[in-house]
């Protein structure tokens, strides 16, 4: 399937298992499998359900070839980096192991000091890129989010493709789809927004809950605008988003595949620490809950 053709679809950010503290290649495999055996259209490793903020250079090229020579779907690696040279050098190891695209965010800890500078961080990486880039918007990890403005200054650059909002912000979603060419792709990052964002026009998701669910998240696309869209975005995804938003989504969705039996462990790395008994018990039983609806 074409890129384009696949984002307008549910694409998964993918987690990374571990085993005893390195990368566990047979789980990575096996959860590919998974998504791919529920209907996902594209995959998304190294993003923030990946941790990739924990992974070294080596890491994240190891990850993206084991993903890249084992998907029947495209892949949109995570290129996230705090300086226009980094963030170039991550898609350009991203383009050597394969994906079809690379996913940037604005710089985090040193924060731009006027909207201008983020546009000419993009530009800056835009012209060097040897991949086409997705967009990445999530706020609460990176300490400020692209303006609207931002993203309609840079969206008709030949290198982009479009955005992932994860800010959980459904006006600011409407305002850069308002803002962008029809072309330009606006995907949901925030997965209680799905169907509602779709509702108002995105053009697919890119949802930590499809590396668990991934057949319902695929239902919920199909169905967004009946009657069952509504009933399993708040049945069966928005319960389970709600017990996962409490752990973080990297050890949550860790602890959902570990209890729906994808991968061994839900080992994390530091400063992360896995669920404890109590979250594990809340998120199985709204895993079960989630399931239970498709079942129907």
């Amino acid at each position: 399937m074409a890129l384009h053709d696949a984002l307008r679809g549910i694409t998964c950010p993918m987690v990374t298992p571990f085993d005893d503290g390195s990368i566990d290649d047979a789980a990575l495999i096996d959860v590919l499998e998974h998504l791919q055996d529920g209907g996902i259209d594209a995959v998304f490793p190294c993003g923030t359900t990946g941790e990739y903020p924990s992974l070294t250079a080596d890491e994240h090229r190891r990850v993206v070839e084991t993903i890249v020579d084992h998907a029947a779907v495209p892949v949109i690696a995570g290129a996230g980096a705090t300086s226009v040279g980094e963030t170039v050098a991550a898609i350009d190891r991203a383009a050597d192991a394969g994906a079809d695209a690379a996913a940037i965010v604005a710089p985090y800890f040193t924060t731009a000091n006027a909207p201008e500078g983020n546009r000419r961080f993009f530009e800056a990486v835009l012209e060097e890129s040897s991949l086409p880039v997705l967009l990445y918007n999530i706020p609460q990890c990176t300490g400020q989010r692209i303006d609207p403005e931002t993203v309609a200054a840079v969206a008709e650059h030949d290198e982009i493709i479009g955005i992932k909002d994860s800010s959980g912000d459904l006006e600011y979603f409407l305002s850069v789809l308002e803002r962008t060419p029809e072309e330009f792709l606006c995907l949901q990052g925030y997965d209680a927004l799905l169907v509602p964002a779709l509702r108002m026009g995105a053009d697919g998701g890119i949802n930590a809950l499809s590396n668990v669910i991934p057949e319902v998240l695929r239902e919920a696309f199909e169905r967004a605008d009946d009657e069952h869209g509504r009933e399993l975005q708040c049945d069966a995804i928005a319960p389970l988003f709600d017990a996962c938003t409490t752990h973080d989504f990297a050890p949550a969705t860790k602890t959902a595949l570990a209890e729906r039996g994808v991968i061994p462990a839900d080992e994390v790395r530091p400063p992360l620490v896995a669920v404890d008994d109590a979250g594990t018990e809340t998120i199985g039983d709204a895993l079960e809950a989630a399931l239970a609806v498709t079942e129907q």
